[in-house]
């Protein structure tokens, strides 16, 4: 038996054809981006934003329950933090789009001490956890008049650039925080702690018998999460120009996030981005339709939870087996080579 019949069929690989196809194009696709409020209209850079904003949240929520298994309904409280903050850090004197940055590394920082009261919690408890700390920091805006108290505040700081000029600042930021936290949660998925989270996910009692890091691992996770969470509110305030406490640590957030994930695949990277677009177009279509959007959402949801358990790109995936990022590693058919000769061939030629 020759050394090339003894190769294995098949060969882990993590770079592929396809995924090196995709990674250009996303390429591409980033550049162009980048340059649409150049010849695009207001109105066009405006909706762009809006939609770059649903999929960090979207992005956010998969990765804190898609990769860490931790199931959250209290993320408003970050996107409320990433608000606020931005509202006192421009009433302190700091530019508008420099307070959003310094918001959301707030956010973050304030999501270490968090984790360590909520990471303690598990499944259902750790939800409520979630959601409690978050009503909690809205009650603590709610009573501090300085910031506008229950009835809201206008982020004014923004007044000194003209309508046109905001609206291509605030997008260029937002592009720029939707492509590096997507860019952060790549990173950490092809690093160990990536692993680790997966892991932990799965089985987070045999993950920490194997020597893994069971609460390092997803402080970390939480941790980048909040900071997503945080930009994303201070971009929902510089798109909108106001907030108000009932409203940004509104839990209808949670809600958003639940079902872009759970509609376009939990655990997938594209999945997020696709429900993404699918909710914004709802909205853009049906928000005005009052209690029927809501009833027309939650039908959705369900509707997928039975028939798409996977949501739409975990099902592509499942199905075609086919993966645009190179996150994981893929089992491939090794390809035969020219040099390699069946064994039945050996004796050809060969007299007995």
């Amino acid at each position: 038996m020759t050394a090339l019949q003894d190769r294995p069929a098949y060969v882990v690989l993590r770079h592929t054809r396809q995924s090196r196809t995709s990674t250009m194009v996303i390429v591409v696709a980033a550049v162009v981006l980048m340059t649409i409020p150049v010849w695009e209209s207001a109105n066009i850079i405006q909706q762009l934003t809006s939609l770059l904003i649903t999929a960090i949240l979207a992005v956010m929520w998969n990765a804190l329950a898609g990769y860490g298994g931790m199931v959250s309904v209290g993320q408003q409280a970050f996107i409320g933090l990433g608000a606020y903050g931005t509202i006192y850090f421009t009433q302190h004197g700091v530019t508008p789009y420099l307070a959003m940055v310094l918001a959301a590394i707030v956010a973050g920082v304030i999501g270490v001490p968090v984790s360590l009261l909520v990471l303690r919690l598990r499944g259902g408890q750790f939800a409520v956890g979630t959601w409690v700390v978050a009503e909690a920091f809205g009650l603590l805006v709610i009573i501090d008049k300085s910031v506008g108290g229950g009835t809201g505040t206008s982020l004014h700081g923004l007044n000194r650039y003209g309508p046109l000029n905001r609206e291509k600042y605030t997008y260029w930021l937002t592009l720029f925080f939707f492509l590096l936290l997507c860019s952060l949660v790549f990173a950490l998925l092809r690093s160990r702690h990536g692993v680790a989270l997966q892991a932990i996910r799965d089985d987070e009692i045999a993950a920490a018998a194997v020597g893994v890091r069971v609460q390092a691992s997803k402080r970390v996770l939480f941790v980048l999460a909040a900071f997503g969470c945080g930009a994303a509110g201070a971009l929902i305030l510089a798109n909108s120009l106001f907030v108000e406490p009932q409203s940004i640590f509104g839990v209808q957030y949670s809600a958003y996030m639940i079902f872009m994930v759970l509609v376009g695949g939990l655990g997938t990277f594209e999945g997020p981005l696709i429900g993404a677009i699918i909710l914004y177009a709802i909205q853009y279509r049906f928000a005005d339709s009052g209690a029927w959007y809501l009833i027309g959402l939650g039908a959705t949801a369900v509707a997928f939870a039975l028939f798409l358990p996977k949501g739409i790109w975990g099902t592509v995936e499942e199905r075609f087996r086919t993966q645009l990022l190179p996150i994981g590693h893929r089992l491939t058919p090794r390809a035969p080579s020219v040099l390699s000769v069946p064994r039945e061939a050996d004796g050809a030629g060969h007299g007995d």
